[in-house]
C-alpha cells in the first residue's frame, strides 16, 4: 500500500494500550500475537497499518515465495537452504513487512496452501500453491472478527504462529515452510466470544473503547480532516514524530538480547499468575517477553517492578477466570500488591532451620 495512502501512527489520538500492544509484538514477534476486543471505528486497523509503515524493509531472497531471509540458514524454507548448501548465491532484494487482511470466510486451503495431488504423483513436484501464511512470513496477519471465524482455523493460525512452521500434508504428500509473523486478532465481544482455549493462545489482549472525552474527539476530527485534505502534508507534518518512534523500534529490536530478568523477578511474575489465579504457564511466558520488549522499547536492559506491572495489564485481561454471573476485571492495585509482596518476602531475612544433630550409632 503506498505511504500517502496510509495515517501516521503518531497521529493516532489515544487507544495508547492498543498501539502499546502492537509495538511489543514487533519488538519481539515470539509474544505470539494480541486480540483487540471492542467497538469498531477504533482505529484497530489504522494502527496496525500504521505501525507497518514505520518498520524498516527486511532483506529477503528476491525468487523465494515465502520471503525467507537470505543469509540466515533457520528462517528459510527447505528450497532456499538446498540452494545455500549446493553453493548458489540467493538473490537479495528488499522488501517492506507484509501486512495481510484474512477474511472471515477463508478455507484453510486459503490459508495454509494447498498441493495439487495429481501433479504431484505424475512428476514427483509437490506442486504447493501458496496460502496465506506463506505470504505473510516475517508480516503482520490482521484478522478482523477473529471470533467469527471457524475455530478449526483460528486453531491453524494460533499453532501456525507460535511454531513459526506451516506444515500442509495431503494424501501423503508434505510441505513444511517458515511462517513467522505477528498475529493481530480483533472482535466484538458483543457478536459472539473466543472459547477460553483460544483466547489464551494470544499473547496479549486490549479491551479498547472509543475516545469519551469531548476535546479528544475533536482533536480525532480535526487530524481526520486535515488528512484527507492533504494526505502528503499532512504526512511530511507527522514525518518527525514517526521517525522517533521507528528508531525507538529499530533500537529496542537491538536491544532485547541484552535485557536482564533476574531469579528474583522470575519469582514476581510467577507468583502474580498464581495470585491471579490464572491456569497454565502461558501467561507467565507472555509477560516475560512483554516486559522485557517493554523494557527494550524504553531503552533499558534492566527489567522494573513498573515493567512487569505495566505489561501484566496486557497479558492478563483475558486469562481471568469468570464466574457464571459476573466477569472479573484485573485491577492495577491488585497486580502492584501482589508485587510488593513477593518484593518484601525477598527482602525478609531468611530463617534456616537448624540442623539436627546425628544420633550417635
Amino acid at each position: 500500500m503506498p505511504h500517502s495512502h496510509v495515517f501516521p501512527f503518531s497521529a493516532l489520538v489515544g487507544q495508547d494500550r492498543m498501539k502499546l500492544a502492537l509495538v511489543l509484538n514487533v519488538i519481539d514477534p515470539t509474544i505470539d500475537g494480541v486480540l483487540i476486543r471492542g467497538e469498531k471505528g477504533t482505529a484497530k486497523s489504522t494502527a496496525v497499518r500504521a505501525l507497518a509503515q514505520l518498520l524498516p524493509e527486511i532483506p529477503v531472497v528476491a525468487d523465494c515465495p515465502f520471503s525467507c531471509h537470505p543469509t540466515r540458514p533457520e528462517e528459510m524454507c527447505e528450497r532456499c537452504r538446498e540452494r545455500r548448501a549446493a553453493g548458489e548465491a540467493l538473490p537479495e532484494a528488499r522488501r517492506p513487512m507484509a501486512v495481510l487482511d484474512l477474511p472471515v470466510g477463508a478455507t484453510e486451503d486459503r490459508v495454509v496452501g494447498s498441493i495439487d495431488i495429481e501433479r504431484a504423483l505424475k512428476t514427483g513436484e509437490k506442486a504447493f500453491e501458496p496460502g496465506v501464511l506463506a505470504r505473510v512470513n516475517r508480516g503482520i496477519l490482521y484478522v478482523d472478527e477473529v471470533n467469527l471465524l471457524d475455530d478449526h482455523i483460528v486453531d491453524v493460525l494460533l499453532d501456525a504462529a507460535a511454531m513459526g512452521v506451516n506444515h500442509v500434508e495431503r494424501e501423503g504428500v508434505s510441505v513444511r515452510h517458515p511462517a513467522r509473523f505477528v498475529l493481530v486478532g480483533t472482535m466484538n465481544p458483543e457478536e459472539g466470544e473466543l472459547r477460553p482455549q483460544l483466547l489464551d493462545r494470544f499473547g496479549l489482549c486490549v479491551d479498547v473503547v472509543g475516545i469519551r472525552d469531548p476535546n479528544d474527539r475533536v482533536e480525532v476530527i480535526r487530524r481526520r480532516r486535515a488528512y484527507e485534505a492533504d494526505p502528503e502534508g499532512f504526512r511530511r507534518a507527522w514525518a518527525e514524530a514517526d521517525a522517533r518512534v521507528r528508531e525507538a523500534l529499530v533500537r529496542a529490536k537491538d536491544l532485547l538480547p541484552r535485557v536482564e530478568v533476574t531469579d528474583e523477578d522470575l519469582e514476581v511474575i510467577a507468583t502474580l499468575s498464581v495470585d491471579l489465579g490464572v491456569d497454565g504457564h502461558r501467561a507467565d511466558l507472555a509477560l516475560l517477553k512483554a516486559c522485557r520488549a517493554l523494557t527494550a522499547y524504553r531503552g533499558r536492559t534492566r527489567v522494573t517492578d513498573d515493567d512487569i506491572a505495566e505489561a501484566a495489564g496486557l497479558v492478563y485481561a483475558h486469562r481471568l477466570k469468570k464466574t457464571p454471573f459476573e466477569e472479573r476485571i484485573l485491577s492495577e492495585e491488585e497486580v502492584v500488591s501482589s508485587i510488593q509482596r513477593t518484593r518484601e518476602a525477598q527482602k525478609a531475612p531468611k530463617h534456616n532451620p537448624p540442623h539436627k544433630k546425628k544420633e550417635p550409632t
